[in-house]
Order: structure tokens, then C-alpha cells, then sequence
């Protein structure tokens, strides 16, 4: 069995798998919870869910440097292995060509790890949650590079707090694109303002990198996006944690 662990700005996901079946959870990223309390997190998890194998390996992805070695040891805590983290000295077997690559973010390139493993193909992959990334793989296999933008969370959050009278309205989308109310006309900018920006980055990356490509969409807020747009071929849930899977073996 394999812990694979993937720590966001938002949530902690830990994916589990198994000889026969593939499990994940959710845990909230907060700087204030302390090791001990990760390790009761993943012990409760494993029992609640009557997980009785002992995992044989586990590896990290982290946008979060502060939480990482809390999620280190508690999982040597727990289940008495070290686990790799995704960094500089791992293997990916991805070339990486941004001018910096140590700038790219691990779950950007595990990402993009995960999404070419099963296409091998030139590949847009969107990931959609506390912001929104567009990589962009060659058909060889090269992450090239890509654009980031704020969420939809957070540019919910931004429009409530710093207007006097504008409320926060839970995302989704509205009945039609013209609202006759002020939360219905705060949704439509929202969800059809990012399916828009979207639409048209996919749109652009086609023509600035001038082949056909398939397009993957993963992440929290990603699913509602691939309902309403033709242009995202796929979606993949738990891409990350597959493509975590992917650089262990690569590793070990």
C-alpha cells in the first residue's frame, strides 16, 4: 500500500492505495494544527475506514513549507517509513523548462507527471482550487510552462471584503448569465467570468504553442467547469495523487 499526500493551501488530500481499490480524504490545511494532531488525523482516518495494511511507502507534494514537516513525522509517526518529498533531487522524468525551475510549485509538476503518464500526448492541464494554474506539456514530455491565476474562492472572498455593500455568495451557477438580483448577478460574474477566462486561456495556449493538444482538468473547483465547457477534454479528480504515485516508482 502507498500513502501518497498532497498539501494544499486549502486542504490536505491523502490518497491511499490499495492492492484492489484507491481511497482519499480531506483534511484542512491550517498552520496552527500540530504534528500530534496530524497523527491522530491519518491513525482515526485509517481505522474509521478499516484500513489494517501497512503502507510500504509514502510520498509528499507541498505548496505549504510550513505544514510539510509536521506531515513528515506524523506519517513516520504512524506508520514507521520515511516518505520522499517532491523537490529538487527527485526523480520526475520530466524536463523542466522554465527559466527557474526550482519557481515551478511540486504540485504544478506532479500535475503534469500524472496527466502524460496516462496520455502521453502534448497536454493543457487546469487545476482549479485556491488558484488557478494552466501547464503545459510537449508531446515529448517537457513542462514548458504555463500561467496562474487567483481562484474563484478568492476572488469571491476579495469582492466581499473590500466592497461596503456586496455580500460573499456560495459559488455556483446562476439560471441565467443576466442576474435580476444582486447574489444571482454576483454569480453570473463569478462562474461565467471564470468559465470565460478559462475558455479563452485554453484557447490562447493552443495558438501560442501552435499543435493540438488535449486539455485535463483536476481540482477542487474543476468539475463544475468541465459540465459547462467543451474545450476541457477530461477531468481527473485526484490527478495530484496519481501523479504522486507515478514519481514513487520513478524513485524506488
Amino acid at each position: 500500500m502507498l500513502l501518497a499526500v498532497d498539501i494544499g493551501n486549502t486542504n490536505i488530500v491523502v490518497g491511499v492505495f490499495l492492492k484492489n481499490r484507491f481511497l482519499s480524504f480531506r483534511l484542512s490545511t491550517n498552520l496552527k494544527t500540530t504534528q500530534d494532531e496530524y497523527c491522530i488525523n491519518l491513525y482515526n482516518l485509517f481505522n474509521l475506514y478499516s484500513i489494517k495494511d501497512k503502507p510500504y511507502g509514502a510520498i509528499i507534494s507541498s505548496v505549504v513549507p510550513q505544514i510539510t514537516p509536521k506531515i513528515y513525522k506524523a506519517v513516520q509517526t504512524v506508520f514507521d517509513i520515511k516518505a520522499l518529498e517532491v523537490g529538487p533531487g527527485i526523480k520526475t522524468g520530466m524536463p523542466i523548462k522554465y527559466d527557474n525551475p526550482k519557481e515551478v510549485g511540486a504540485d504544478r509538476i506532479v500535475n503534469a507527471v500524472g496527466a502524460y503518464e496516462e496520455f502521453k500526448d502534448a497536454l493543457i492541464v487546469i487545476d482549479s482550487g485556491t488558484a488557478v494554474t494552466f501547464d503545459v506539456i510537449s508531446k515529448k514530455g517537457e513542462y514548458i510552462g504555463g500561467a496562474i491565476s487567483p481562484g474563484i474562492h478568492i476572488s469571491a472572498d476579495a469582492l466581499s471584503e473590500k466592497t461596503a455593500k456586496l455580500p460573499r455568495v456560495p459559488i455556483q451557477p446562476p439560471s441565467s448569465v443576466i442576474g435580476k438580483t444582486t447574489v444571482q448577478s454576483i454569480q453570473s460574474g463569478l462562474f461565467y467570468g471564470y468559465m470565460s477566462m478559462i475558455e479563452g486561456m485554453i484557447n490562447k495556449i493552443k495558438n501560442d504553442i501552435g499543435v493540438s493538444c488535449k486539455v485535463v482538468a483536476t481540482g477542487g473547483d474543476s468539475a463544475m467547469f468541465y459540465k459547462h465547457l467543451d474545450v476541457i477534454d477530461y477531468y481527473r479528480p485526484h490527478l495530484t495523487l496519481f501523479g504522486l504515485k507515478v514519481i514513487y516508482e520513478k524513485n524506488v
